[in-house]
């Protein structure tokens, strides 16, 4: 088993909230984790990347090379492009549809998506829409990250149990947000993939 993923957003959107509850599942789960650390601005609004490694056997290093990506994990789509050069060419890209208009010369999002539904596997879904729908906006990285978890070789109930784990000292509300975030974003990959 392995699994090597590029994280890719803009600072503020939840980029080491995924990166954690699948860290934590995949400790639970008994397998090796690299990660590299996060490149690029960490504050709001700047570009922000990180290597995530996986795998039932020891791992060497914590950067993926390029073209050796088994996914692509975007909350924000124009990100996702931006490191489509790692990704392997049987590889998913998993990424929001909801620009985060950061620069002034931001793409038309029509051209983007455009870029995205050029490639064979990929999953595109409106994460702030359903993370509202299931409490809050600001869950929809754990929407993308739900989206992404039929393409992880960890059980859903360890990421459930990760999600319990790491927000369960905000409060039961947040767990049960997050939760349903989730599984919202898995469900829609099963029927979209």
């Amino acid at each position: 088993m392995k699994n090597d993923i590029i994280l890719a957003g803009v600072g503020g959107q939840g980029i080491l909230s995924i990166a954690a509850i699948i860290g934590y599942a995949a400790v639970q789960s008994n397998l090796y984790l690299k990660q590299a650390e996060v490149h690029g601005m960490s504050q709001r609004g700047g570009d922000v990347q990180s290597h995530l490694r996986l795998s039932s056997d020891e791992i060497a290093s914590d950067l993926i090379p390029e073209g050796k990506a088994d996914m692509i994990i975007s909350v924000e789509p124009m990100e996702s492009l931006r490191y489509l050069p790692y990704l392997y060419k049987e590889g998913w890209l998993i990424t929001n549809t909801q620009p985060f208009v950061n620069i002034p010369n931001y793409p038309a999002i029509e051209e983007v998506m455009a870029e995205i539904h050029k490639l064979p596997r990929y999953v595109a879904l409106d994460a702030e829409k359903m993370a509202d729908e299931a409490g809050s906006k600001k869950a929809a990285n754990v929407v993308i990250l739900g989206a992404a978890s039929p393409f992880i070789d960890i059980p859903v109930e360890k990421l459930e149990e990760a999600i319990r784990f790491l927000f369960g000292k905000k409060g039961e509300d947040l767990v049960e947000i997050n939760l349903k975030a989730l599984r919202a974003g898995r469900e829609f990959a099963k029927e979209n993939m």
